[in-house]
């Protein structure tokens, strides 16, 4: 038995029973914590070991012992969206499924497993959802002079689009190839977009259940790019023949009304756990600017800036690429230098970048709960200790460890603090005959940004490439699930002790808009498998443009991310980085 208490409760005969107490238990900030059912408070262990072992088991579900029936429907097993033929505008229509793909490069795929194997675990990764205050005077969305896909279309309905993949999780009724109950869902970063308290609110509400208005500034009316007057952007209500309109973008009237109306979210059905992301952590996901007071007045204030010449929006998107500014000190003197050009709107506190403390704080507030842990996989301890990383049980004999790869420094990629890296060592080591997987938002390929933590200028900070390394060096590691890049990839590494499946995950704010079921299963053969399902939202495939209602607009969500004018069309991946069952040698 692993050293850290399971959190697998027992298994109920209904999902929203399963979960009778709200706490979890979690290994933060390098030291052994556990978090009691119901208050979220820390109570400390002995030494460097989890003090858990009394701590009532909750907030997961133990898989069953047996397979269960698949369960495809709603899956991209079953159907994806695929583009109608024709030039301009494409319009969207319901597809044929994407098939599975056996990957055997860590181990062979041995005959008979499939009435043999036993699940281990099943969950469900969100990523990158990016819920956008459109309104917000921070925003970036003067790049696109410069470069057409600085900006998108459909930013204006990431909230509609978030509670429709809600409504997607809560309709599965099991996983897709064993039927096993669905254990919890991760959250792997990016969750807000521009590190404003607004969307942190929404992205909170969405997930834990309540109603959104995704509207700031003005309750009465929106005030942003997409009625600005600028031909650069889409604006669906007027009859201004914008950029968009002219490949094909439809007139929308009522449409921006609509997208700042009020959204009801059930919440999910399960309970699930966050991972920070740089867009969480830094004002526009790159400038590491908490100690500069003129933005966080410009966040809140009066003005905000829609247009810039596309050679100054080039020289700025560069000093963005290149990390010239980490601290955000010269974008501060970008924004004055303009702020005649900016243009007036309605002051709005609810706007202002929120902190680390802030963000645990938020998590672990009883109002966002919903069917817990309590934190969400963040602790008191994590308040005091100043970390936003973590270890939980999924079940007895699997356990998930959170990162914060993002880098207090500045940029947009990641990296690990010494102190996190040691921490993450000790954890896998003190938890060896437990299965491990491993979450953050960062890519292995992502995390090569080692600026200093202004808080821990003398601690070094660690490569993706460093991270791989010390995972593959333990044997009980099966997978890294990740997100960031906004790409469905999936890699395998062979390291000194062992080897693990990368699995990184598209974005759900660009096409083609997806999150991922994983399922760990044991053959009993010496092999394990990871199976992984992609699914998109619980939106039509099909839209109507005269249908403005929440559900409506979800559908368009997924469209116009198809249309946005620079749009990749590589993100899905190839086959084998979409539903897979990924094979290694059970350690």
């Amino acid at each position: 038995m692993s050293r850290t208490r399971s959190v697998a409760g027992s298994t109920g005969p209904h999902r929203r029973s399963l979960l009778a107490a709200t706490g979890a238990v979690a290994l933060s900030a390098g030291a052994g914590y556990a978090l009691w059912p119901g208050d979220g408070r820390a109570a400390a262990a002995e030494g460097p070991a989890p003090g858990a072992e009394e701590a009532v088991p909750a907030s997961s579900r133990r898989a069953p012992a047996a397979p269960l029936a698949p369960y495809t429907r709603g899956t991209t097993l079953a159907a994806a969206a695929v583009p109608r033929r024709g030039p301009g505008y494409r319009r969207l229509t319901e597809g044929p499924g994407w098939g599975r793909v056996v990957r055997d490069e860590l181990a062979g795929a041995r005959s008979g497993r499939t009435a043999r194997r036993t699940t281990l675990a099943a969950f469900v990764q969100l990523t990158d959802l990016h819920l956008i205050d459109t309104q917000h005077p921070l925003r970036l969305e003067y790049l696109r002079s410069a470069d057409v896909h600085a900006w998108r279309p459909q930013e204006a309905l990431t909230v509609q689009g978030a509670v429709s993949l809600v409504e997607r999780v809560n309709a599965l009724r099991g996983a897709p190839v064993t039927g096993s109950p669905l254990h919890f869902a991760m959250t792997t970063g990016d969750n807000t977009d521009n590190n404003a308290r607004s969307e942190l609110e929404w992205f909170l509400t969405v997930l834990s259940g309540g109603r959104v208005t995704p509207n700031t500034g003005d309750p009465r009316h929106y005030e942003g790019v997409q009625n600005s007057g600028l031909r650069h952007y889409w604006h669906p209500d007027t009859a201004l023949r914008d950029t968009d309109k002219q490949l094909g973008f439809p007139h929308l009237d009522g449409f921006l009304a609509a997208a700042v109306r009020e959204v009801n979210s059930p919440g999910l059905n399960l309970p699930w756990y966050s991972t920070v992301g740089n867009h969480d952590t830094m004002p526009l996901g790159c400038y590491a600017s908490h100690g500069d007071s003129r933005l966080t007045e410009l966040a809140v204030g009066g003005r905000k800036l829609m247009d810039v010449p596309a050679a100054e929006a080039h020289r700025l998107q560069q000093s963005i690429k290149k990390a010239t500014d980490p601290g955000g000190v010269r974008y501060g003197d970008f924004l004055a230098a303009h702020a005649r050009a900016a243009r007036s709107v309605t002051p709005d506190e609810r706007r202002a970048p929120f902190t680390p403390a802030e963000y645990l704080r938020a998590h672990l507030d009883p109002a966002h709960q919903g069917l817990g842990p309590v934190g969400h996989g963040y602790s008191a301890e994590n308040l005091d200790a100043g970390t936003q990383y973590y270890a939980f049980r999924i079940t007895d004999d699997v356990l998930g460890v959170s990162l914060d790869t993002t880098d207090p420094g500045g940029h947009y990629n990641g990296s690990l603090g010494t102190a996190q890296l040691r921490w993450l060592e000790w954890t896998l080591r003190e938890n060896e005959d437990s299965v491990a997987v491993v979450f953050s938002h960062h890519t292995s390929t992502s995390m090569s940004n080692t600026h200093p933590d202004p808080a821990r200028p003398d601690e070094r900070r660690h490569t993706g490439e460093e991270v791989a390394a010390l995972l593959g060096r333990h044997r009980n590691v099966v997978a890294w699930v990740n997100g960031h890049v906004h790409r469905n990839a999936i890699t395998p590494h062979t390291g000194s002790g062992g080897s693990f499946w990368e699995i990184s995950t598209a974005s759900h704010v660009d096409f083609p808009q997806l999150a991922r079921i994983v399922e760990l299963v044991d053959n009993k053969d010496g092999t394990l498998s990871l199976f992984t399902t992609l699914v998109e939202s619980a939106a039509p495939h099909r839209t109507d443009f005269t249908d403005l209602s929440q559900t409506g607009l979800a559908a368009l969500y997924r469209e116009l991310s198809l249309n946005a004018p620079g749009a990749r069309t590589d993100l899905a991946g190839d086959p084998g980085d979409r539903n897979t069952e990924l094979v290694l040698r059970k350690r």
